[in-house]
């Protein structure tokens, strides 16, 4: 039973529509990713889940007694409010319960058959279960450590940063847990040390879950589905990222042989037409009219096929930059560069050297130094030690604040400040509508003032004009922030053909991995680690150390443990379940495999229709995971009763 149901739900702002008679259902258990264009309906989307908006047709059905959370964008707190008291402020009805708990188990002791008593108990306990609030004051300390906040737990939240106080209202809305969690662009402002902990937190906690995020990685971590909001309809896929774009390969394919198959009926419909005769009779009006629409249709559907290939092509596939580095102009050479921020060692003792066809990421934990090193490059810092050389070349940057924008000029007069409509990039004149036309702006933004445009929509123009420079260097901080994941395959293309060096900060895995071919991490302390692995071969490796490193110190303590378990003969109960369980197991895993198989086949997908079939496989899929595990426990049992 779907938690909460959007039915035939559609919203317009004026005469422009964002959603036409879109259905959805959120599951217990569910972790749904909204995909789709900055502008393209995904907050819309995702305020009419959370009631804070009113659809303007369609019904939206909450389960009785469920509660569902938005993390703000710009959270609220008072103005005294430390952090760990705005935390505990979130936790102030799961606290209640706790303490509702301690009360009833006290008076069950004085009157220990009350049935009232009893029931309270265990409705109780369900609660807390569900909210796992058996350990909170554990998890509190933990998520203030991990979130970078335990030095910050007596400050007035009001004197944070923006950046900060996301992570403090996350950090409440987690803990809190309520039974549908609706997050926007939950990482930003998160380090990839931070992201990896919410994933963990995400998964253990099993929460109901529906966010939006450019975080491809995070994507595919976390989501069991993924909906993708295009032309006003939503279509379901299963799975995270990856997933996504195999299905939309997929979907191409099929709309590619409908086409096809559209194309040589409509020949023989305009054949019949062209007669004259017969079409002209009044019984035949249906049948020409039916011949006018199959134009239309054969008319629209290259443009659709143009452009979803053009997109599964700027999310799939890179121009290959693999350039001899011999002869190549050097840009920096750093020799033993030191800066320290007070008595914080930001850099110690660092020496590289960056050339003309460099692709460098720079990476690590938030205040490790990374923007530091950027201005260090750029000139507005000097090194406290060591020399920094810099050779002759020009530098293009993008930086978060986006100072090269000014709000009281339109796009027009942004990209042609000297008049005219044309705009130099890369040595060709280029029309300007042309040009910002591949950043996502439909032509009326053109006389569209900057300070009317979102935060999204003022980058789009930041990179935009950016990548209009001719420069020899680009350095970026934080790109890929507000931006949609369309956008990022934009910048990704534009990146990839820019002949010459990229250094760039980013907490963005997927997009590190794509674009970066050598890695400058901080690892603390002042200390910058130069490595050619990707990314995520490089966390997953340090994730690899660190559990070995722990599962050392704990082999001493978990060898008596296993000594004191005492493990008694298998229930009647548990050796029929594991008599019966893996014939259930199997055939689920049939009907999977089954489904699996359709949603390989064009003809059986389009007959069934993708959204039941992947509804269908949900169900399925979740249904088996407990079946896998409670065999696996009664096996477990069995084989220590045996032994």
């Amino acid at each position: 039973m779907a938690m909460l149901d959007l039915i035939g739900i559609s919203k317009s702002y004026e005469t422009q529509k964002i959603l036409e008679d879109v259905e959805l259902f959120v599951a217990q258990g569910e972790r749904i990713a909204i995909i789709g264009k900055n502008g393209g309906g995904k907050s819309t989307l995702m305020k009419i889940i959370d009631g804070s908006l009113e659809q303007d047709s369609g019904r939206r059905i909450l389960q009785q007694g469920k509660s569902v959370e938005m993390l703000a964008q710009v959270p609220v707190f008072e103005a005294t409010d430390t952090v760990r008291e705005a935390i505990e402020k979130e936790l102030a009805s799961v606290n209640d319960m706790r303490l509702a708990f301690e009360a009833v188990s006290k008076a069950i002791e004085n009157d220990p058959t009350n049935p009232k008593l009893h029931t309270r108990q265990e409705s109780i306990s369900a609660f807390l279960d569900a909210h796992n609030a058996w350990s909170l004051d554990d998890k509190v300390e933990r998520v203030l450590q991990e979130f970078a906040l335990k030095s910050f737990e007596n400050t007035p939240v009001s004197l944070l940063s923006g950046g900060e106080q996301r992570r403090v209202a996350l950090a409440g809305l987690i803990l809190k847990k309520p039974d549908i969690l609706l997050l926007d662009e939950p990482t930003n402002h998160l380090d990839v040390y931070m992201v990896a902990f919410l994933e963990e937190m995400l998964l253990k906690e099993n929460v109901t879950l529906v966010f939006i995020s450019h975080d491809r990685y995070f994507i595919d971590r976390i989501a069991t589905r993924s909906i993708e909001i295009d032309q006003c309809k939503l279509r379901s896929f299963d799975g995270g990222y990856q997933a996504y774009l195999s299905a939309k390969e997929l979907l191409l394919s099929a709309m590619q042989k409908q086409h096809e198959t559209l194309l040589k009926h409509l020949k023989g419909e305009e054949e019949w037409l062209r007669r004259g005769v017969k079409a002209r009779l009044k019984r035949n009006e249906g049948r020409k009219q039916r011949v006018f629409e199959m134009r239309e249709s054969a008319k629209k559907n290259p443009s659709q096929l143009r452009k979803i290939t053009l997109e599964l092509e700027r999310a799939k596939h890179a121009f290959n930059q693999d350039k001899s580095t011999n002869r190549q102009k050097m840009l920096f050479e750093l020799q033993g560069v030191g800066k320290s921020l007070g008595d914080k060692v930001l850099i110690d003792d660092f020496t590289t050297r960056i050339l003309q066809n460099d692709r460098i990421a720079i990476v690590g934990k938030n205040g490790a130094g990374k923007s530091t090193l950027l201005r260090l490059l750029l000139g507005s810092l000097t090194p406290d030690t060591g020399v920094l050389k810099r050779g002759e070349f020009s530098v293009g940057y993008f930086d978060q604040q986006r100072a090269m924008l000014d709000d009281e000029k339109n796009l027009l007069e942004t990209f042609c400040p000297n008049g005219g409509d044309r705009v130099e990039v890369r040595g060709s004149s280029i029309h300007v509508f042309g040009y910002l036309k591949q950043f996502l702006f439909p032509k009326e933004y053109l006389d569209k003032k900057i300070g009317m445009l979102s935060g999204g929509e003022k980058n789009r123009v930041a990179l935009a004009l950016l990548f209009a420079k001719n420069v020899e260097c680009l350095i970026l901080d934080e790109p890929t922030n507000d931006l949609d994941i369309p956008t990022i395959n934009i910048l990704e293309s534009f990146i990839e053909a820019f002949q010459g060096a990229v250094l760039f900060v980013s907490h963005d895995r997927y997009f590190v991995d794509k674009i970066a071919k050598k890695l400058l991490i901080f690892t603390g302390n002042g200390a910058i680690e130069e490595s050619y692995q990707t990314y995520t071969e490089f966390l997953e490796l340090e994730q690899e150390i660190a559990e070995a490193e722990a599962s050392l110190k704990n082999v001493a303590q978990e060898a008596p443990k296993k000594q004191k378990t005492k493990v008694v003969k298998l229930s009647y109960k548990e050796q029929q379940e594991y008599e019966t369980l893996p014939q259930e197991i199997d055939a689920l895993e049939a009907e999977i495999n089954a489904i699996k198989a359709c949603l390989g086949n064009p003809e059986c997908y389009q007959k069934e229709g993708i959204s039941t079939l992947t509804e269908r496989l949900h169900v399925k899929e979740n249904a088996l995971e407990p079946l896998i595990e409670r065999f696996l426990e009664i096996e477990e049992k069995k084989e220590a009763l045996d032994a």
